[in-house]
């Protein structure tokens, strides 16, 4: 009898799997080999072509996610047709702030169209994607995906692989992207991302209390109930990632009055069901001007003493009906740095108050059941952008992404821009994520009435169309193409070109000799854009030199007959 230590043991590892694949690949190649010494016709040509394949087949990855790859409508339409942006200009808002872009039509479109005007330029990306629940309605190639699709996990990961496979070519140097989601699709998501950002970049998943009560029915109690979603986390040099901390005083706590840093708090609400003889906690408070008391049933959410104390400190003030405190910090004379601590709970935001946030914009009919506060994003966006960040999304579903980045470039005098991505089903591009955006910008309503005071910021909506190129010439389809180019000049500078004083855009020879001519009413530009068809005399050039304006062509990967992909590594 005789056996064998642990010791023993070391360096015996096996990869059986490799060893099976390599008997079996040295079989086809001996198979190859012997179809090879045959008198060659078209048949045998034919069989080492498949040989190939079978091979090729047989070394590809053996760890990941696999899935049934499925072709969308939009692939064959993207083979044969190039996709282009229009501007709905009835639908431009102006308001000051950064310019910001919403863009109607298919993401996997729009990605395409981004690779040409923002490649390496994104810095964060948070987007809201489909959960796959089986009863979310999902739509895949324009058929709702239910629990009974037996390729429903196919469907959703082939759906997302594309579009995270685009989205990588635009992320620059200093890359943060967030992904919400929940149990359905984690693990998927995980792998997928894994493969595409890589394993090294994943920085972790931030827990979200999204609910504050159990769906109580019958079937519910058959699983446990996750009170928390999910947002997946991956960024440039994942394992040194640095997310902006707090220091009290400086961020959280951005503004500022003769007694120091604070920020605001509206003083909520609660039942005040069963309270039991403590009508104490309902009482009216004065800010020296008006009274406000909570509506019948309810009480505030904090006690007496507690606004008593804000109230003596004058730091209690009435705006627009409600109550606002002035919230500082525990200790003002203290710089204190707060990690970023991966769980956020329902102080910031549920599900629920999410959608109340909402229906406070549009009104009750916007059908949205699944929103995220814009506290959420706001705080996210908070931690791993700087003042003057890109930031893109496209599921970008009821706004809320677009509406935290003008939230929070008003509360700390940002720069940031977004660019919003949606289609158009039942008309929620135009009526909600649009609808919400101009309700902010503006702080006017659609029915008028007066939503808020208005955040900074204007807005371009641009629409995804297309031209067939595969049945026609260039020229036959270049006029088309021209319309075209200006929006995306636009797009990649972040103008408005009719309202810029520093870019232009030449298409023609015309225009060029009209600018030429008017050029002293031009000062302040910088930056003149020339189409390929525009012939430039020296003495025109020089008179631009003159001016300081730097002359650009349209870029050549504007163009279909010139443009190139980028390769898959970033």
């Amino acid at each position: 009898m005789s056996f064998h230590t642990q010791q023993g043991f070391k360096g015996m590892s096996v990869n059986i799997s490799k060893q099976k694949r390599d008997v079996l690949i040295s079989k086809v190649k001996k198979l190859k080999d012997f179809i090879a010494t045959c008198p060659q016709d078209q048949n045998t040509q034919n069989l080492l072509g498949y040989i190939g394949d079978i091979l090729k087949e047989i070394n590809r990855k053996k760890y990941g996610l696999v899935f049934e790859e499925h072709q969308e409508g939009i692939d064959i339409l993207l083979e044969n047709d190039m996709p282009i942006l229009t501007e709905e200009k009835d639908l431009s808002i102006k308001n000051g702030g950064e310019q910001n872009f919403l863009i109607e039509g298919d993401n996997l479109a729009t990605l395409q169209l981004l690779e040409k005007t923002h490649k390496g330029k994104i810095d964060v990306i948070y987007i809201d994607p489909p959960y796959n629940t089986g009863t979310d309605k999902f739509k895949y190639d324009d058929n709702i995906v239910d629990i009974n699709d037996s390729f429903r996990h196919s469907k959703w990961a082939s759906l997302m692989y594309k579009r995270l496979r685009e989205v990588k070519q635009l992320l620059s140097s200093n890359w943060t992207i967030f992904i919400s989601i929940d149990n359905n699709e984690l693990s998927s998501l995980k792998m997928l991302c894994d493969e595409v950002f890589g394993e090294e970049n994943y920085i972790g998943n931030i827990d979200w209390e999204s609910k504050t009560k159990s769906q109580n029915t019958e079937t519910s109690y058959q699983k446990l109930q996750p009170k928390c979603e999910y947002i997946l986390t991956y960024g440039s040099d994942g394992t040194k990632h640095k997310f902006n901390l707090i220091t009290l005083g400086q961020k959280d706590y951005s503004l500022k009055d003769e007694k120091g840093c604070y920020r605001e708090h509206y003083l909520e609400i609660m039942n005040a069901n069963d309270i039991r003889g403590r009508e104490t906690m309902i009482f009216d408070i004065s800010d020296g001007i008006s009274t406000i008391s909570p509506p019948k049933g309810k009480q505030w959410k904090l006690g007496k003493e507690q606004i008593a104390l804000f109230k003596n400190r004058n730091d209690l003030f009435i705006r627009n009906g409600k109550i606002i405190i002035k919230m500082r910090p525990y200790d003002e004379r203290t710089e204190k740095t707060i990690p970023f601590w991966a769980f956020f709970d329902k102080t910031i935001g549920t599900a629920e108050s999410a959608k109340k946030e909402l229906n406070n914009i549009l009104g009750n009919e916007h059908g949205f059941d699944t929103v995220k506060p814009t506290e959420l994003i706001k705080k996210i966006l908070f931690h791993s952008s700087n003042e003057s960040s890109t930031i893109l999304d496209f599921f970008a579903g009821s706004g809320t992404t677009g509406h935290a980045v003008l939230k929070l470039n008003a509360e700390d005098g940002g720069h940031r821009r977004f660019i919003l991505c949606t289609n158009n089903e039942n008309n929620i591009c135009r009526d909600i994520t649009y609808q919400r955006l101009k309700t902010v910008i503006t702080g006017k309503r659609k029915d008028g009435s007066t939503y808020s005071d208005g955040l900074p910021g204007s807005l371009k909506y641009l629409k995804v169309g297309f031209i067939p190129i595969n049945d026609q010439m260039y020229y036959e389809y270049a006029d088309q193409l021209l319309d075209n180019i200006r929006t995306l000049v636009e797009l990649e500078n972040t103008v408005d070109m009719d309202n810029s004083k520093t870019v232009s855009i030449i298409l023609d020879d015309d225009e060029l000799e009209k600018f030429i001519d008017s050029i002293e009413q031009h000062s302040e530009c910088k930056s003149l854009y020339l189409s390929h068809d525009v012939l430039i005399s020296s003495e025109q050039e020089q008179k631009l030199h003159k001016k300081g304006i730097e002359i650009k062509t349209v870029p050549e990967y504007y163009y279909p007959d010139t443009e190139t992909r980028g390769d898959d590594e970033h």
